[in-house]
């Protein structure tokens, strides 16, 4: 039994305060590998990751993914890195092929050391104009849908404590 994975399974938590230093290359390069081993369906690997770590271009995706929500607030922490998961609509598997690239890149970075956090409303933002000039300065067609955004970095302060597990999470049948 693969103990050590199961625990990070338990250990990792989301991460909703960051140091201002970047990541290394060698640190995000290990997340990016853990994403690209995610299950998809029939083996497609429908999705695509985006890497932004330029501090304007993250404060303008910031101020986008603020907007759907109606508040004026930082939805990404203040993590210096963002890794925006995009699927191919095309295949019937996508929404779930970019969530488990999504688990993975989590799982990763808990493994690499660094905070993470699954932050919503890619869908949202890359429907958006603004968000579809993104996509097409970025390269990505627009047959792809934003899945969720990544945050990276390196924790600040104390990890947060797990929630207790509710009684009925599991049935048995």
């Amino acid at each position: 039994m693969k103990l050590e994975t199961l625990n990070s399974m338990k250990e990792r938590r989301s991460i909703r305060s960051y140091e201002e230093k970047q990541i290394t290359d060698a640190e995000l390069d290990a997340v990016l590998e853990a994403g690209t081993y995610a299950a998809t369906g029939m083996g497609k690997q429908s999705p695509k990751m985006v890497v932004v770590q330029d501090k304007d271009t993250i404060a303008q995706l910031s101020k986008l993914n603020a907007q759907v929500m109606g508040k004026d607030t930082d939805p990404f922490y203040g993590a210096p890195t963002v890794v925006i998961v995009f699927a191919d609509k095309n295949i019937p598997t996508y929404v779930q092929d970019g969530t488990l690239v999504l688990g993975n890149l989590m799982l990763g970075a808990y493994a690499a050391g660094l905070g993470s956090c699954w932050i919503n409303r890619a869908t949202e933002v890359f429907e958006m104009p603004e968000g579809k000039e993104f996509m097409k300065k970025w390269g990505i067609s627009e047959d792809y849908a934003g899945i969720g955004h990544c945050i990276l970095g390196y924790t600040k302060g104390e990890m947060p404590e797990a929630k207790e597990r509710k009684a009925d999470y599991i049935v048995r049948v």
